[in-house]
């Protein structure tokens, strides 16, 4: 339902354009990382994903499953909404941040891919400027190697121009937003495996590289960075 939504919405406010790697569309039980950057971008990955047919179109679980800040399913209809379409509460620093990969685990098994942010939380800056994704957090390394999944890197840009700052600037951005159509650039990389003799750090530093790649491809068609090294 929220991709369906997702699908209709995102649009509106801006113009959704999405590239992919040659054979990039990512399988069904795949590890999807995206760079994060605002509060906008679950939804525009998610209508990106619906767009490119991501899953089974007619199983009962085509859309991936997504990892999510525990403090939305305090929202009382978004709550609900999470929990019955099986996204997966991430409760940092706590004793209870380690079900989050169980769940995760376990989604995985049943054929479901499974949406993730790396870097964690959304960036301490101002402003619009795009900016290379942050180091990971472990996370995706260790779902990677306990479940053998592909990893499929998927780099935004714009979404900043449409949500970021404080709830004052994301509300005038958000109102504004369907008259400026600002570009929502969307790149899918080709898959990765970070199994194999690879150590935690040469893992992450691969996934981190890929998903450079994909971000730069998206960000350099909003005329962004000159080039895609990281920071």
């Amino acid at each position: 339902m929220l991709s369906r939504i997702a699908g209709v919405v995102v649009p509106v406010f801006g113009r959704l354009n999405i590239t992919s790697d040659a054979g990039a569309a990512p399988a069904a039980g795949s590890i999807i990382i995206a760079n994060h950057t605002s509060l906008s971008d679950p939804a525009i990955i998610l209508a990106a994903l619906r767009r490119l047919d991501a899953g089974p179109d007619p199983g009962p679980d085509p859309d991936p499953v997504a990892l999510a800040a525990a403090g939305l399913w305090r929202i009382p209809l978004l709550g609900r909404a999470l929990t019955r379409e099986g996204h997966i509460p991430v409760h940092r620093h706590d004793r209870r941040a380690t079900q989050a990969l169980r769940d995760a685990q376990a989604a995985l098994a049943a054929g479901r891919s499974v949406l993730l942010y790396p870097e964690g939380g959304l960036p301490h800056r101002g402003g619009v400027q795009e900016a290379p994704p942050r180091p990971f957090h472990p996370g995706v390394f260790r779902l990677a190697r306990s479940t053998g999944a592909q990893v499929v890197p998927v780099g935004q840009a714009g979404a900043r121009a449409l949500a970021s700052g404080g709830p004052a600037e994301v509300l005038a951005r958000l109102l504004s937003a369907p008259l400026r159509r600002t570009g929502l650039e969307v790149h899918v990389g080709a898959p990765l495996w970070l199994g194999g003799e690879l150590t935690q750090a040469q893992a992450l530093a691969l996934a981190r590289g890929a998903l450079t790649r994909a971000w730069y491809t998206a960000a350099r068609r909003l005329g962004g960075p000159a080039t895609p090294l990281a920071s």
